[in-house]
């Protein structure tokens, strides 16, 4: 008997995903950025750590907290609309049926065929067959609150950690430069993996991550110079 085999595509990864990559990429751009502004005001090592830290553990609950109430609120769309469609199908059986044989026809199915292929599928499973095909809505993309929520926390805290890692090892005025430009390296490792990950062109996933990297730190240092005392 022959057995099929399961195909993996890159779609699965698309939650998760996201949520990693923001959580990293905004953990390095951000602490690094604070980092940066702090001894470009002249803060000390002590300051410099600390402000680091700070940032770390506020970020990842920021991180967290938001992307919870995001993809909950998601979550609860698509509740409602799966709810729906529920009701739907118990009270008009009938008329979803013709509703999802007239998607089929949309499709290129000719009517016959589309007719036979809305009745299989909604004997097998009808609410899975409308959430997919009129909704929208897939079960490989299905909004999950808590992991996006622990993803983004984690990968935030990774990111983060990278730059005061760097700062711990580094001090005086060799700081900036060396936090900038490890912070980078960081990010463009990182847009290129992403890219990888999803299928995407690595140079210019590499490219679009250092560049916004590089403007926020350039930014954060220029309004740490301005406001910071005198050494």
């Amino acid at each position: 008997m022959h057995v099929g085999h399961r195909e993996r595509h890159l779609s699965d990864r698309i939650g998760w995903l996201r949520a990693a990559v923001l959580g990293a990429n905004d953990g390095i751009v951000s602490t690094a950025s604070l980092i940066v502004g702090v001894a470009a005001a002249h803060g000390n090592h002590s300051n410099i750590l600390v402000a680091g830290v700070a940032g770390l553990v506020a970020g990842a609950m920021s991180m967290a907290t938001g992307e919870y109430v995001s993809v909950h609120s998601q979550k609860d769309t698509e509740q409602v609309a799966l709810e729906q469609e529920r009701k739907e199908l118990q009270s008009n059986n009938a008329a979803e049926h013709k509703e999802l044989a007239a998607i089929y026809v949309r499709r290129g199915l000719d009517p016959a065929l589309a007719r036979q292929v809305a009745e299989q599928l909604m004997a097998h499973d009808a609410l899975g067959a409308h959430a997919r095909d009129e909704l929208g809505i897939f079960a490989t993309q299905r909004a999950r609150p808590l992991q996006a929520a622990l993803a983004s926390a984690a990968s935030f805290t990774m990111g983060a950690a990278l730059p005061i890692a760097v700062a711990v090892l580094s001090s005086g005025t060799s700081l900036i430069p060396i936090v900038s430009a490890a912070s980078l390296a960081f990010l463009a490792l990182l847009g290129a993996v992403a890219a990888r990950a999803g299928g995407a062109p690595v140079a210019a996933g590499a490219m679009r991550v250092t560049f916004w990297g590089a403007l926020a730190m350039g930014m954060t240092a220029g309004v740490g110079s301005m406001l910071g005392v005198a050494p």
